[in-house]
């Protein structure tokens, strides 16, 4: 018999999106879930406490109601601060998402990489131990934006990021020391790259950016192989915490990702 587990994605909004585009590119015909928490959206602004009580609670109906394959976690705010309380109450595969600070070492020249996330993710103990064990010999410059998330989520709803809030937002970068030096970017949350060649166009010099979709892609690819897919694409969901005219907005979009309906939790 054909599984039709879907693969469970989860953010606080759209951004995971940018990961679920390079898994349907590997593995086209998977079931899909993509789970937005848009009434507690954004995370990037909210207390740790209520992150690593939100999360676990919230996927536990989720896969409850939906019977997930695998779990992604498509959030790195949430992967920072929930991962392992989710990882301890379902019995199931997560994959979480966190700040490609290794790629990024591994990848500068001038050893000063920058981190753009939310302003949550940028001051996690996780980060801390990323940047120790990848890049003890980089400087690492972090700056948290809660305005590029608005940003990613209104171009999905059709309107174009403005060139002067990009620039304005790279600033909180490369105006820090050594920031003129920086070669490497890490986008440390999945919304951003949902406008990355914005992000790119704005730089006041050439930078590389760096995120970790297609990673995690692959880990997915690896953790479900040999296991069995319907042999035809079906029709896939998007859930919400709370559906209003914003999330009906996003629709165009969402069947761009080859999410073909709405559905609130």
């Amino acid at each position: 018999m054909t599984d039709t587990r879907p693969l469970l994605f989860f953010d606080s909004g759209v951004g995971g999106l940018s990961v679920l585009a390079p898994t349907r590119a590997l593995l086209p015909t998977a079931p899909i879930v993509y789970a937005a928490d848009s009434a507690g959206y954004p995370y990037g602004t909210r207390a740790e406490t209520e992150i690593a009580s939100r999360v676990p609670a919230l996927l536990g109906r989720l896969v409850e109601r939906y019977r997930p394959r695998l779990v992604i976690i498509a959030c790195n705010t949430a992967s920072t601060i929930a991962l392992g309380a989710v990882r301890s109450a379902l019995d199931l595969p997560i994959v979480g998402t966190v700040p490609a600070i290794k790629p990024a070492a591994i990848a500068s020249k001038s050893r000063v990489i920058g981190v753009l996330g939310t302003e949550a993710t940028v001051r996690q103990p996780y980060v801390d131990r990323l940047a120790a064990e990848f890049a003890s010999d980089c400087t690492v410059i972090r700056h948290g934006s809660a305005e590029l998330v608005d940003i990613a989520e209104a171009k999905l709803r059709g309107k174009a990021p403005d060139p002067a809030a990009m620039a304005r937002i790279l600033a909180g970068l490369t105006d820090q020391p050594r920031g003129d030096e920086m070669d490497v970017i890490v986008l440390a949350c999945t919304h951003f790259r949902l406008v990355d060649a914005e992000l790119a166009a704005a730089a006041r010099r050439p930078v590389q950016l760096i995120d970790g979709a297609d990673g995690i892609a692959r880990r997915i690819a690896y953790l479900t192989r040999g296991q069995q897919w319907p042999a035809h694409p079906v029709d896939n969901v998007a859930v919400f915490t709370r559906v209003d005219s914003d999330v009906l907005e996003l629709a165009p979009a969402l069947r761009r990702f080859g999410l073909d309906r709405i559905d609130a939790l």
